[in-house]
């Protein structure tokens, strides 16, 4: 009995082979023919098999498999086509290969073009992450479609993934930074990139493009950590958020971008002294940058340290006198000092002398302002400079200036 069963097993296995080869016979003639339906049907049956099979007919089902899936399932064939890689690497051959490679590179170029679709056009980022994340997946030295899929993923509200695509970044150690390679259009005058290096320089050989350059993009790993702690707020994990840009920070303390998104986070928190308290860090490692000067502003005026904020937006003026809303900032912080005055002159409506004396205060206050909000509106004209400069016009008998203005209040209410 032992014999007899024995005898059909070898049976069985020389009967496999002869399958093996007639169903690669038959997905071959079907795909010969773009009838992909046929061609998947026939070897259905092998992949069960798959590691078993027949060492001289693995590299030619693998090569049949990538295209019988191809576009319909581009995860599956991207599999088959890497394992014929591995397994002619492994015996020293390229039957197969070498045809292989340009179908691969034709359906990871079809997802990523599927994924910028998806994105661009559609708004559809859902999909367009998925699709980032296969492009990803099939080509991963290419990890700027790991974050493409990380942006994506947010933008759709799929936070988990979002958060996973982010980790994976920072695991894989990516930074971003990409040397760009552009040159001027001669017909259209617009600088474009133009891929590679070779191509740039072909390009400009030709007489095409003129005046090459080359420009590196910025690190985005603040930006990524960023984005990972504005996730885990999303998710209601405050303290996991607070403790990812911290050691961000740690690693890196003198990145002004990660300090930055620190403060960002406890805006969100609402806790404006932590707040403040990085805005003087930042002015530190940054004393010539405006902008950190007028959040301290903000931080002050909010705190009611009136004088502390006119400092601080003073300054942020000095070093950018076109700082629109820093003059406004200012103007505000100076008028706020007007409540108290207002106060006192209704406490004196009986006292003349008094009164008059304190409404000349109040008219000093206002002229102390008006050059900063009438500069505010030079550079940035909105219903709120001009309401508050046809007020001023008004108090200060500036009827020439108001009645310029008036129409113009008018009609921007109206809008």
């Amino acid at each position: 009995m032992k014999n007899q069963i024995l005898a059909l097993s070898i049976g069985l296995i020389t009967l496999s082979a002869f399958s093996q080869k007639d169903e690669l016979k038959a997905a071959g003639k079907a795909l010969k023919n773009d009838d992909f339906k046929t061609a998947k049907e026939a070897i259905l049956p092998l992949e069960s098999i798959e590691e078993t099979m027949d060492s001289k007919y693995k590299a030619e089902y693998y090569f049949i498999k990538g295209q019988a899936y191809g576009k319909s399932n581009v995860e599956k064939a991207a599999e088959a086509y890497n394992k014929l890689f591995a397994y002619e690497k492994e015996i020293g051959k390229d039957k197969y290969t070498k045809d292989a490679q340009p179908k691969l590179n034709d359906l990871i170029q079809y997802v990523s073009n599927l994924a910028i679709t998806f994105y661009n056009d559609d708004k559809d980022y859902k999909k367009a992450s998925e699709n980032f994340y296969l492009t990803y997946k099939l080509s991963p030295s290419d990890t700027s479609f790991l974050y493409n899929a990380a942006v994506s993923a947010s933008l759709s509200k799929e936070y988990d993934a979002s958060l996973s695509y982010y980790k994976e970044l920072q695991s894989v150690g990516y930074t971003g930074i990409a040397t760009e390679y552009l040159a001027t259009n001669k017909e259209s005058g617009e600088v474009e990139s133009l891929g590679s290096k070779q191509n740039r320089d072909s390009m400009v050989k030709f007489g095409q493009y003129i005046n090459p350059i080359q420009e590196t993009s910025e690190s985005k790993q603040s930006e990524i950590v960023k984005n990972i702690s504005y996730i885990l707020i999303n998710q209601g994990k405050t303290d996991e958020a607070i403790v990812a840009i911290k050691e961000a920070r740690k690693a890196d303390p003198k990145d002004l971008n990660l300090l930055l998104n620190e403060a960002q986070l406890y805006i969100q928190l609402e806790e404006m002294d932590k707040f403040g308290s990085l805005m003087q860090e930042a002015i530190k490692l940054d004393p010539t940058n405006p902008t950190l000067f007028f959040n301290l502003g903000v931080v002050n005026a909010n705190e009611k340290k009136t004088e502390d904020a006119i400092g601080y937006y003073k300054k942020a003026i000095e070093l950018d006198p076109d700082y629109g809303d820093a003059h406004m900032n200012l103007a505000v912080a100076i008028l706020s000092g007007e409540q108290e005055i207002v106060v006192e002159m209704n406490k004196n409506l009986s006292n003349i002398k008094k009164y008059d004396e304190l409404e000349l205060q109040q008219k000093a206050l206002y002229r102390k302002a008006l050059p900063h909000l009438e500069k505010a509106d030079e550079i940035k004209r909105s219903l709120d400079t001009v309401k508050s400069l046809l007020n001023i016009y008004d108090i200060l008998r500036m009827n020439e200036k108001a009645a310029v203005l008036r129409p113009i209040y008018k009609k921007m209410r109206e809008q």
